[in-house]
């Protein structure tokens, strides 16, 4: 068993708090791009045009993780408290809607700079598990999205939760939504005969298929626990994006 008794906060300018959350962001999105340029993209012309997808990318995920968490997760708490919704500073995100975000302002760019939207979205597919991975990390540290109760030997307690041994949920995500998912893509990347999509697609099964295998492990959210079939909210979500994932494959293999 562990002991989890981190703090939140990274370090303090003066009187601003810099927390790992933030910082999770910031060096995911730093090292996603960074990869992208430097291996990923071999044409000088679209390393330039990919510094100007950037910022389309970050509104995508801040604005489509933001809202996701309102609309899917408390609603009736952000329809009583509006004004919360722009305290993103304050946590509540969700991957699920930063992916929606994601494809809605790569859609604009790519109709702004006439280039095939899964040309984008297969970058930030290759290049997501990182930023995945920090962000995991940091939900351990902040001893959120915690696990349920175990008794297995690499239990955790985590202290600024209660006195229980739970499942280290957060890192089996980073370890298998962030290491694991960022190998298989970028193995498939090396194919012979990959279209345009087919690493989109791939990304949607297979992170769908980890989180909702993960869920199990996961303690559900206190105000809405359990859904249909004793599933949570997050693996209902993922089976969606699961048959999205499918779809998209389905329809590249055959063009």
């Amino acid at each position: 068993m562990f002991i989890n008794n981190f703090d939140p906060v990274a370090f303090n300018i003066f009187s601003l708090e810099i927390r790992w959350y933030s910082l999770s962001y910031i060096f995911g999105i730093i090292f996603g791009w960074l990869y992208c340029k430097k291996i990923l993209i071999k044409n000088n012309s679209f390393q330039k045009l990919f510094d100007d997808y950037i910022f389309y990318l970050i509104l995508g995920i801040i604005i489509g993780g933001r809202l996701g968490y309102v609309v899917i997760y408390n609603l009736s708490h952000y329809f009583a408290n509006p004004l919360e919704i722009l305290m993103i500073w304050q946590g509540g995100m969700s991957f699920h809607g930063a992916v929606i975000g994601v494809i809605l302002t790569t859609y604009i760019f790519s109709i702004k700079t006439k280039i095939n939207i899964f040309y984008f979205l297969d970058l930030v597919a290759l290049s997501s598990p990182i930023g995945i991975f920090f962000g995991r990390i940091s939900n351990y540290i902040n001893s959120e999205l915690y696990g349920r109760e175990s008794d297995i030997f690499w239990s955790v307690k985590f202290l600024l939760v209660d006195n229980l041994n739970r499942h280290p949920s957060q890192i089996y995500e980073a370890i298998l939504e962030g290491l694991i998912l960022f190998i298989i893509l970028n193995f498939l990347i090396s194919r012979d005969n990959k279209k345009d999509g087919y690493i989109s697609a791939f990304f949607l099964i297979f992170y769908s298929t980890f989180r909702f295998l993960i869920e199990f492990t996961r303690e559900p959210d206190a105000h809405i626990g359990l859904m249909l079939f004793n599933l949570s909210m997050g693996q209902l979500i993922s089976i969606i994006f699961f048959f999205l994932g499918i779809f998209i494959w389905k329809s590249k293999k055959n063009v």
